[in-house]
């Protein structure tokens, strides 16, 4: 259905069937019917994100999660809160990861909507909102792209209005975006006057981010995800589904993941303005994620050829290895996603993106 047009006409249209897509998203996602609750092959069904690549992604968290403790002086307990946990793939992986001695002092949080999964590691505590009061590392991963938003979209008389859908995916034109969402519009991701421009209203996913950075008393907070800046805003959009692995349709009925790209710098600047007056939060790193991986040893580079001469089982060990990480480092992939590094407390967020094998001289 082409965006502005009814799909209905008299007494058929009412009300009830338009809504927003934040409320539809909302619906569709996290209802007692929804995607993230109802559907027993999880996530992991219908998309494949860097979690699910590889074991060097949760590999590589672990590394950053040592990098933090150290930061922060080998606190007992450390935390780890994974949001948005899936079916607790990343956690249970960073746990297998950490060295013995960091595992004995982390406590484990999955952060979910959906059910406890049978045979989760005891240790992972399972929640359905971030713990408060954390001391090291909550790593949101493609969590806030799946944050219901508005979408807004430019008529022919150059207004920008709330886009409104049907269950079945069918889309009309609403009311004028105003107040708190046309300010963040104007600010962020204003639309320009031509008919058709569309813009995600990032502004739930900016207060979702500065409620997460809020539970930290020290340490750091990642979001990894579908990103983009003011430099570089799409000019329609990028609200999408996902299906049994294939991009499709977003059609809010429960079917399928519905997901858009974030506007990264915007839930960035949301947690600086939440800061204390008079107390300066530490500076923000955003960072492809081929770079954050690359500093944290995962490089892609390909075993030495003699290594097949000398250990036939190692080289191809290593050749998967190398394989899995250039997936998760690949231009135009996984490691096109960005990387929001938010410090809490005492930690240099740039320090602890310094290349893996200096970082280990220190």
């Amino acid at each position: 259905m082409t965006p502005g047009t009814t799909g209905l006409s008299g007494a058929a249209e009412t009300q009830e069937e338009w809504r927003g897509w934040r409320q539809a998203m909302r619906d569709a996602l996290y209802g007692p019917e929804g995607f993230y609750r109802a559907r027993p092959e999880g996530p992991v069904g219908h998309f494949r994100t860097s979690v699910h690549a590889s074991p060097l992604f949760a590999g590589a968290v672990a590394r950053l999660l040592c990098r933090v403790d150290a930061a922060l002086g080998h606190p007992a307990p450390l935390d780890f809160v994974d949001m948005a946990a899936g079916r607790g793939e990343l956690v249970t992986g960073v746990l297998a990861a950490l060295p013995a001695d960091v595992a004995a002092r982390t406590r484990a949080y999955a952060v979910e909507v959906a059910a406890r999964p049978e045979g989760l590691d005891r240790r992972v505590r399972w929640l359905a909102e971030p713990p408060a009061g954390v001391t090291g590392l909550l790593f949101a991963n493609e969590w806030l792209d799946n944050v219901p938003v508005e979408v807004a979209e430019v008529d022919a008389a150059g207004v920008v209005r709330r886009v409104l859908v049907r269950a079945d995916g069918a889309e009309r034109l609403g009311e004028p975006v105003a107040g708190a969402e046309a300010a963040w519009l104007a600010r962020w991701w204003p639309p320009a006057g031509e008919e058709g421009r569309r813009a995600e209203i990032g502004l739930p996913r900016d207060e979702a981010w500065a409620s997460a950075v809020a539970t930290l008393d020290a340490g750091l907070a990642v979001a990894a995800d579908y990103a983009h800046t003011a430099a570089a805003r799409p000019s329609f959009g990028t609200l999408t589904g996902f299906r049994q692995g294939r991009e499709t349709e977003p059609v809010p009925d429960g079917s399928c993941d519905i997901t858009a790209h974030v506007a990264l710098d915007a839930c960035a600047a949301a947690h600086t303005a939440r800061c204390t007056p008079g107390h300066a939060p530490l500076d923000a790193l955003m960072r492809p994620q081929r770079e954050a991986l690359h500093a944290l040893g995962v490089t892609g580079a390909r075993p030495p050829l003699a290594l097949a001469s000398t250990d036939p089982a190692a080289y191809v060990r290593a050749l998967a290895s190398a394989s899995q990480a250039a997936e998760l480092t690949a231009p135009g992939g996984l490691g096109d996603f960005l990387w929001l590094l938010q410090p809490v407390g005492a930690v240099d967020a740039a320090a602890l993106l310094v290349d893996v094998a200096d970082h280990e001289e220190q």
